[in-house]
């Protein structure tokens, strides 16, 4: 099965260049391009994407707008990575809080592009603990007492543990290899903990822990 992609970045070098490692690829395909976020709600319900390399930075609507609207508008949206030239850039924190599956620098090597948009096409998530960490020490978490407190009552202690490790950027095997329980009971905590928090994947279950306070980026 071919994994659409559409590419979404203002300069077209980038563009071309993505392109020509995508198709390279006998299982994905670029179907589309978009210069602006502005055309993406058009090109998402035109072409169907299953995944969409999104620039964060562009003149008239940003990735951040165009990610937050693609999933709250459409009822079953495709991926979105967003992509982008520093990875403590702003823009990155918040395209992964409005729901972003994952980021990836403008320097990052072929495979390892080609290997992220076959990761979140198949329901993986792309978390990279040290930013993430990093852009969440930047801002600091909410005042005490506030979401954080409540998590905690309404997390398990197994589930809290889940949530740390997930934080650390174990995978379900991994984390199951530590707290000594099967994968399949890892993906059950993992699924509550994204339910009790109202987070759409792992990434962004990772932030609002630090955001809140749940998790210290020390």
């Amino acid at each position: 099965m071919t994994i659409k992609v559409l590419l979404v970045d203002d300069e077209r070098l980038i563009r071309a260049g993505l392109a020509a490692i995508i198709n390279a690829e006998e299982d994905l395909a670029v179907v589309g391009e978009a210069s602006d976020g502005a055309e993406v709600p058009d090109a998402v319900a035109r072409l169907r994407p299953d995944v969409i390399l999104m620039d964060v930075r562009m003149p008239r609507l940003d990735g951040i707008q165009a990610t937050r609207h693609i999933l709250d508008t459409v009822r079953e949206p495709p991926k979105i990575i967003v992509v982008t030239t520093f990875e403590n850039d702003e823009y990155v924190y918040d395209a992964l809080k409005a729901g972003a599956n994952g980021f990836l620098l403008k320097r990052t090597r072929p495979e390892e592009i080609l290997q992220a948009v076959r990761m979140v096409a198949h329901g993986d998530t792309l978390l990279f603990p040290a930013a993430i960490r990093e852009l969440a020490a930047r801002h600091g978490p909410a005042p005490a007492g506030g979401r954080a407190a409540r998590w905690h009552g309404e997390l398990t202690e197994r589930e809290a543990d889940v949530l740390r490790l997930v934080a650390k950027g174990h995978s379900n095997a991994e984390i199951a290899g530590e707290l000594f329980v099967s994968p399949q009971t890892v993906k059950t905590h993992v699924g509550n903990i994204l339910a009790k928090l109202q987070a759409r994947d792992r990434t962004q279950a990772v932030i609002l822990a630090y955001e809140t306070g749940f998790i210290t980026p020390g």
